[in-house]
C-alpha cells in the first residue's frame, strides 16, 4: 500500500533554508550611525544572557517576507520569546514568521529621517503591533518633535508615556517593556536600570570594565604563581634540611 508523504512546516520563526531580505537603503549620517550601534551593543549585553530575545537594527520590519511595498526599517528593535537566529538568518524581521511583533522599536533622529520617524513610521508601528515605540533626538528637538518621546500601543493605537523633564536638564520615561528608563542627557541616550540603580555600561565603560577584569585576573594568576613557586621552594628547602639532618 502506497503511504502518503507529510511534509512538516518548519516551526515558527524558524525556514529551512529563508532568502534573506536585502539591506535597506541607508542615507549616510555618520551621528546616527553612531549611535545606533551603541543603543545595539549596550541592549545586547544587557539582555545577553537571555537566548530569547533579539536586539537588532538597520534591517527591514515586515509582515511578509515577499511584500516590497513594506519598508519600514527600526534603527533599534527588541523582541522578547523568539528565535534570534531565525530573524538573523532571514536579514530582518518577518512578523509572519516569528509569530509576533517586536516588542520595543526605538528611531534614532536624523536630518533626512525626522519627520518620517513622528508620523509615517508612528503610524507604521502601531499598525504592525509594536508594543513600544520611542524616538530619539540628540539636538534636543530640532528633528523629532521632542528631545525624547515615547508611545505604548493601547487598543492598536499609540498613547503617549509620561515624559518627565528634570530641572537639571534629564529628561527621561520608563520603557515597561524593557523594564529600563530611557535617559536624554545633553544629547546623549543613556538606558537606566532602577531595580539595580544605575545606568547600563555604554561600549566605552564596557571596554574598560573588561580590560579592568582582564588586569585584575592577570594579577590574581601572577599573585598565585609566585605563591605556588615560594611553597615549592620551601618545600624543597625542608627537604634539604631533613637530608641534611638524617646525614
Amino acid at each position: 500500500m502506497a503511504t502518503k508523504t507529510v511534509l512538516r512546516a518548519p516551526p515558527r520563526g524558524e525556514l529551512a533554508h529563508p532568502e534573506p531580505l536585502p539591506n535597506p537603503p541607508r542615507t549616510p549620517d555618520m551621528q546616527q550611525h553612531i549611535q545606533i550601534v551603541a543603543f545595539d551593543s549596550i541592549l545586547q549585553a544587557h539582555f545577553a544572557q537571555r537566548t530569547d530575545v533579539q536586539v537588532c537594527g538597520a534591517g527591514y520590519l515586515r509582515q511578509a517576507a515577499d511584500n516590497r511595498a513594506e519598508r519600514l526599517a527600526p534603527d533599534c528593535l527588541v523582541a522578547f520569546g523568539v528565535n534570534p537566529a531565525a530573524i538573523v538568518a532571514r536579514n530582518g524581521y518577518v512578523i509572519g514568521e516569528v509569530g509576533k511583533p517586536p516588542d520595543f522599536v526605538l528611531e534614532v533622529a536624523s536630518r533626512s529621517t525626522g519627520r518620517r520617524d513622528d508620523i509615517v513610521k508612528r503610524a507604521g508601528y502601531a499598525g504592525y503591533g509594536v508594543g513600544e515605540y520611542w524616538r530619539f533626538d540628540h539636538t534636543g528637538g530640532r528633528y523629532h518633535e521632542a528631545a525624547l518621546a515615547g508611545d505604548r500601543l493601547v487598543s492598536g493605537g499609540y498613547e503617549p508615556i509620561g515624559i518627565n523633564d528634570e530641572p537639571g536638564g534629564l529628561i527621561w520615561g520608563h520603557s515597561p517593556v524593557l523594564g529600563l528608563n530611557l535617559c536624554w542627557d545633553e544629547g546623549d541616550l543613556r538606558f537606566y536600570d532602577p531595580v539595580a540603580g544605575a545606568y547600563l555600561p555604554t561600549p566605552a565603560e564596557l571596554g574598560a570594565q573588561h580590560a579592568a577584569e582582564r588586569a585584575a585576573r592577570l594579577i590574581a594568576e601572577a599573585c598565585a604563581a609566585a605563591e605556588r613557586t615560594a611553597r615549592l621552594a620551601a618545600e624543597a628547602e625542608l627537604r634539604r634540611l631533613r637530608r641534611l639532618q638524617g646525614e
